[in-house]
């Protein structure tokens, strides 16, 4: 096994070469990388050697001698600490050009010839987190509240969260005060002592609906009413205060138990001219802005004229399903999880649609019965988690054989391996839309449109 060229400790002065998928400055001594953060390409630095692996190693900047004319003043280290806005030292331009490069450079990878169009950014790439979940810790014997550094459990005190809401930020040290005003606890990790841990707050960007919910280590809430009564003085935007039951020690937010203080079990919102019913558990996405924009595309990829039959697979509460349901003949969601499925079908009867139907289960299991029940698909559509797609899905894909399939991701490495696999059944993917739902962070998310080769 070759040396490595460098030592822990070294000082060096290296060329910045790329940015990792995690935003990291990349460096190459003797064709060993150097990863470093808050350093951009093209910049010389000084660095520091903190480790050395055997194939990589890691370094910290001690000085810049060459400036990236894409680097910008950081609005708050606090957000780089806690990843917050790990890419907030980018011009957003350059955030934009870094998230298309890197689904090219993935599918560079797999060999996969698919062009990547410029990433469509938003206006003002702040502010537009629709849902928090904030740690309550006890610091200085008093309910803080804050985000972690990253990897770590440490508690960095925080008010202005940057990327969310601004008005969720406020409803956050609301909610603090009166922790503090009636002196409830904030979580103690180490002992599993304390009765606050999480306050989650959701808003409907359309409706400003707000949605308040404590997450506790037990039913048992001293000043309840009080509390109750402080939020709704304070936050007349409120219509929902809940309490979550969270009593396992565990990393996971939320438990699986809520229960109503005040108002209603939901709040509501709207996207692309649908309202829906959003509970505490129930996943959303969280810019809505942007999702107006990724749906479309979604859409428009899809090439719906009123006569298709669309298999939406992972349909959660059924945003997309009956967003393409305006433009489709019938829309068939699945999804494994039956409260969501349970929404989905509560948002349809809401919006009045007749021509979305849904059914609980895995996505690969429920779509061979339609198989077997010779159900027509022209289109099908998959919005995978970040584990993308598993293989008995997409063996299934490849029985079912839909003339064409919109992927929307929201995770470029496995995207670029399932469109690798479904090209053995004949799938050739045409292009790739990247859609900025996450400015100042690394994530990326895509729309990508696949035909099936008929030789």
């Amino acid at each position: 096994m070759a040396k490595a060229p460098v030592v822990k400790n070294q000082e060096l002065t290296v060329t910045i070469a790329d940015l990792t998928y995690e935003g990291m400055g990349v460096a190459k001594v003797d064709g060993f990388p150097l990863f470093i953060e808050n350093a951009l390409p093209g910049e010389e630095v000084q660095v520091h050697v903190l480790k050395v692996e055997k194939q990589y190693g890691f370094a910290k900047l001690v000085k810049l001698l060459k400036v990236s004319p894409d680097r910008q003043v950081p609005v708050d280290k606090a957000y780089t600490q806690t990843g917050i806005a790990p890419l907030q030292h980018l011009a957003y331009p350059a955030q934009l050009k870094f998230k298309q490069h890197q689904i090219e450079e993935l599918y560079q990878k797999q060999n996969l010839a698919v062009p990547v169009l410029p990433t469509l950014g938003m206006a003002d790439p702040k502010g537009y987190r629709n849902k928090a979940q904030i740690p309550v810790r006890q610091v200085n014997g008093q309910a803080t509240t804050g985000f972690f550094k990253r990897r770590s459990h440490d508690l960095v005190p925080l008010e202005d969260f940057y990327i969310q809401d601004p008005k969720i930020d406020a409803a956050v040290v609301v909610v603090r005060d009166l922790l503090r005003q009636y002196g409830l606890t904030g979580y103690d990790e180490a002992n599993n002592t304390g009765l606050v841990r999480h306050i989650m707050v959701r808003r409907g960007y359309f409706s400003h609906e707000m949605m308040i919910v404590l997450v506790v280590t037990t039913w048992a809430l001293p000043h309840q009413d009080d509390l109750v009564a402080g939020i709704q003085a304070a936050l007349p935007e409120v219509t929902s205060i809940m309490l979550n039951l969270n009593d396992k020690r565990t990393n996971v937010i939320m438990g699986r138990k809520t229960r109503l203080l005040a108002g209603r079990s939901y709040l509501t919102d709207q996207l692309l001219g649908n309202t829906f019913q959003i509970s505490p558990l129930s996943f959303y996405q969280v810019n809505p802005q942007q999702t107006e924009v990724l749906y479309t595309k979604a859409i428009e990829a899809a090439g719906l004229t009123g006569k298709e039959t669309v298999i939406d697979a992972y349909s959660g509460i059924g945003t997309i399903s009956l967003a393409m349901a305006k433009h489709a003949k019938q829309v068939y969601g699945v999804e494994i999880v039956p409260e969501a499925v349970a929404d989905a079908r509560q948002n349809t009867r809401l919006n009045g649609i007749d021509n979305a139907t849904f059914a609980v289960g895995k996505a690969e299991d429920v779509m061979q019965t339609w198989r077997d029940q010779q159900l027509p698909v022209d289109v099908l559509m998959v919005d995978p988690p970040r584990k993308g797609l598993a293989k008995e899905f997409i063996d299934a894909v490849g029985v079912l054989l839909p003339p064409k399939m919109v992927y929307v991701s929201c995770n470029p490495a496995t995207l670029a391996r399932d469109l690798r696999a479904l090209a053995a059944f004949g799938y050739q993917a045409t292009q790739t839309q990247p859609v900025d739902m996450f400015p100042q962070t690394t994530s990326i998310e895509s729309v990508t449109v696949l035909t099936l080769k008929t030789d």
